[in-house]
């Protein structure tokens, strides 16, 4: 590995999804933040971060030329070097968007296109650690207590809430390591993980947690646009 000063960054936002729980006829990266799309406010941080050099924009395959003309071009997001149709599950979306970036970057920085309120001084403390660790992945401390659930709704065990994260978006790989362990996910059928940290973990790589931040939401429901909405009339 070079210098990790010298260590290239691209950014790859899957934002492939619909989101039924949204309850909207239109994807729900699209839908309206602080008047542009929720896509084009997620892409904007990642057009002003310093530390990132190219963004890779994975899209729902029937609205990448949506998406070229009314995201990248109309706001001018000049880092996005490429815009490719995303797979039937995230995990696919994620790796084509890997796969597109073709080696030209040392690390890896995997975001959520619907979490649009990334801020530049977590995106600085993901990608300094990134340079040192091999893995690093943005979570907050689980502030409730967490239990497991059975099919039957009856708990299973109750977990020792100091020791459990909430794990967020942005996340940071060794290209190679973050490629491999999506091929490996593909070849022996692993099931979708919930996120791509723990195809590297199951790879036996060390991930290393920095700490996120609660504005950090993932766009799901209308509850969160209207808190995001709030967040970013707040800033």
């Amino acid at each position: 590995m070079a210098d990790p000063s010298s260590l290239k960054i691209v950014a790859v936002i899957p934002a492939a999804g619909f989101g039924v729980r949204m309850k909207s006829r239109r994807a729900k990266q699209f839908l309206s933040l602080d008047g542009r799309p929720i896509l084009a406010v997620t892409l904007s941080h990642f057009q002003e971060c310093i530390e990132v050099d190219a963004i890779v924009l994975v899209a729902p395959p029937g609205d990448v030329d949506y998406c070229r003309e009314h995201i990248v071009s109309e706001y001018g997001f000049t880092k996005v070097e490429a815009i490719v149709p995303g797979g039937e599950r995230r995990q696919d979306s994620v790796r084509l968007g890997i796969e597109a970036t073709g080696g030209r970057y040392d690390l890896v920085l995997i975001h959520d296109g619907v979490r649009p309120i990334i801020e530049q001084g977590l995106l600085r403390r993901v990608t300094d650690a990134a340079r040192t660790h091999r893995a690093v992945i943005a979570a907050l401390p689980a502030k409730e207590t967490v239990k497991e659930v059975d099919a039957r709704n009856e708990v299973v065990r109750t977990y020792d809430r100091h020791g459990v994260w909430m794990v967020q978006t942005p996340q940071v790989f060794r290209y190679a390591d973050i490629l491999k362990a999506h091929h490996t996910a593909l070849a022996q059928g692993w099931e979708e993980a919930t996120d791509d940290a723990f195809l590297v973990e199951r790879s036996g790589i060390p991930v290393t947690v920095v700490e996120g931040s609660e504005k950090n939401i993932k766009v799901t429901t209308p509850y969160d646009l209207e808190m995001a909405r709030f967040l970013l009339s707040a800033s």
